[in-house]
């Protein structure tokens, strides 16, 4: 992401942060005063300490990246709304001669649950809230407007569900998934993308939905629109719902494709401007062509792609970042589709990510695969994701990547 960006996406959203908080105090006790306009000045100046100090940390966090995550929000509304109460209260009390000692340290504690209290539940709630989805609005704002086109490399990533293994499967045996080492692989694949560049944006977590880590199903990103998508198991029909929200708080548009249409992200690759779609059992006719009307007036062309061996398109076709469609010719029903279709030795080296023009990721479970892509000049960056791959995933289902 552009770093000018995020300062400044830092920097607003905590003036509004800290706005908001202030303009909350001053009514709250004009309103608890009686509606007197005389306790404004005093207000006014009893919190304007705690204001700038939350101002501070406000930015600070964002600028680190608390609003990455909804609960490092939630943690850093907190924190900044605690120590700007008890710095923007304590300084004023020192100022005047008092010591630092029990009684005041005491009376500092209590304004936490009393003259402070209202300020610093606001602060938390705004950066829950209006603070986190003014922040991606600046930061995520369209590269396009700017001289350099800069590419975006945002990834929206959904934390795994206590229910995971309950997940469903369709084309392989269902068999017993570990979650801790389901939830180690999960984070270990987080880390990788973040290291490589990427921001990652979090989806709230849905215990009661067990296939929603593979949040690329439920939406399919081109340039600032982003499609949500109409889910083809009734199981999966709910997960829609808070990535629509997220993407949102992303600041981006939104389209949807509609029942009776249904269509899986999974089953949709795109190579520049031309949109592969599988036609599998969880994408439609209809479907297809509700995106295809959503897609062609952004100038890209779906090409429809018939799917019998698999879950979904991805599953058996991803493409390198040169364009070149990578699959494994068992689980291929038609190669010449593909403009340029290379055979890979592996079922697991069908998948990768571009995580840059020279640099994928891909699943360990390919060895063979990740020495074929590294003899053409890639480098390649293998996670594990076994847990993953009893469930029918990959390394493409775990994130949509916002370039």
């Amino acid at each position: 992401m552009f770093r000018p960006r995020i300062i400044a996406a830092s920097i607003v959203s905590a003036v509004v942060v800290a706005a908001i908080a202030h303009l909350a105090m001053l009514l709250s006790f004009f309103i608890v005063k009686g509606f007197d306009p005389a306790v404004f000045p005093v207000v006014n100046a009893f919190f304007v300490p705690q204001t700038l100090f939350v101002l501070l940390f406000s930015a600070v966090f964002a600028w680190v990246g608390a609003y990455r995550r909804w609960y490092l929000a939630l943690a850093a509304g907190l924190v900044s709304g605690v120590l700007a109460a008890l710095i923007g209260t304590g300084i004023p009390l020192l100022a005047q001669g008092n010591a630092l000692d029990s009684d005041v340290i005491d009376y500092l504690v209590a304004s936490l649950v009393g003259i402070n209290l209202v300020f610093v539940l606001v602060v938390i709630l705004c950066w829950a809230t209006i603070g986190r989805r003014v922040f991606f609005g600046i930061a995520q704002s369209d590269a396009r407007a700017t001289p350099a086109a800069i590419e975006r490399r945002v990834a929206i990533i959904r934390r795994p569900p206590a229910t995971l293994a309950d997940g469903h499967v369709t084309h392989i045996d269902k068999t017993d998934i570990d979650l801790d080492l389901a939830d180690e692989q999960w984070e270990s694949y987080v880390s990788v993308l973040e290291t490589a560049g990427w921001t990652t944006v979090e989806v709230d977590v849905a215990h009661n939905l067990a296939d929603s880590v593979f949040v690329e199903d439920a939406v399919v990103i081109f340039d600032d629109v982003a499609v949500i998508t109409s889910p083809g198991s009734e199981h999966r029909v709910e997960e829609t719902e808070a990535v629509e929200k997220t993407v949102l708080e992303m600041g981006l548009k939104v389209a949807r494709i509609a029942q009776p249409g249904t269509l899986d992200g999974g089953d949709v690759l795109k190579v520049g401007s031309t949109v592969y779609v599988g036609r599998s059992g969880r994408t439609n006719a209809e479907g297809i062509h509700q995106l295809r009307h959503i897609v062609s007036a952004l100038g890209y062309t779906v090409v429809a792609v018939p799917l019998t061996k698999v879950l979904h398109l991805k599953s058996a076709v991803t493409a390198l970042p040169d364009g070149t469609v990578i699959g494994y010719l068992p689980l291929v029903d038609d190669p010449k589709i593909f403009d340029r279709f290379l055979s890979v030795p592996e079922e697991g080296g069908a998948h990768v990510v571009k995580l840059s023009d020279d640099t994928v990721l891909m699943a360990t479970s390919a060895p063979k695969t990740a020495e074929l892509i590294e003899n053409l000049g890639y480098r390649v960056i293998a996670v594990d994701i076994s847990e993953y791959e009893k469930l029918e995933g990959c390394v493409t289902c775990l994130s949509v990547r916002v370039r």
